[in-house]
């Protein structure tokens, strides 16, 4: 019988690659690894569960019990992970609360309430925070202008991007772009 892990703090490729390397220490085959959650062959016994927890922890991850934070935890990967991997045409005309609807199999009020409770932000808020985040990296790659990556991100217009970016950080997506020193903030922390 197989079984699905949620792990905290797991927001990236290198994240993914930590993971799959305690459990290839471990002598535990995962079917799949994806940010947030590892799907077993096979259920851990409680033993293996504490070891899991324990050697995940000290690289910085949390092994998830609690039905509310385990979803919470995949509403944030599933976030992070079409911002960070979707198609600039999803992104242009994404609607949020459908999209969760549909990948999580639960209402959007529902997630909304809940994400609220956990995290102590709206799962809007946290969307744009998350979105910005990834502007500022974009930014600093400076690979893309500004019209390109509100384009790829899905904003009406660069204007759109940068009051809303001004609205976060306090200072415009241009200003960002001057600073010599570019203050971005880890996923997880976000």
């Amino acid at each position: 019988m197989s079984e699905t892990l949620i792990i905290k703090n797991m927001v990236c490729r290198r994240c993914i690659m930590a993971v799959e390397q305690v459990f290839t220490a471990m002598g535990i085959v995962p079917t799949v690894v994806r940010l947030g959650e590892a799907v077993l062959q096979r259920r851990l016994d409680d033993s293996e569960r504490q070891q899991l927890a324990k050697k995940l922890a000290e690289l910085g991850f949390e092994l998830l019990d609690d039905r509310r934070r385990i979803l919470v935890e995949r509403v944030k990967a599933a976030i992070i992970d079409l911002l960070r991997n979707g198609d600039e045409e999803l992104l242009e005309r994404i609607v949020w609360s459908q999209y969760l609807e549909q990948h999580l199999g639960i209402g959007y009020t529902a997630l909304s309430r809940l994400f609220s409770q956990i995290v102590g932000k709206t799962l809007e808020r946290y969307i744009i925070e998350q979105k910005i985040e990834l502007v500022k990296e974009l930014i600093t790659y400076g690979e893309l202008s500004l019209t390109e990556i509100a384009y790829r991100l899905g904003y009406s217009s660069v204007h759109h991007l940068s009051s809303q970016f001004k609205q976060v950080t306090g200072v415009t997506a241009s200003q960002f772009r001057a600073l010599h020193h570019k203050v971005r903030r880890p996923l997880d922390e976000v």
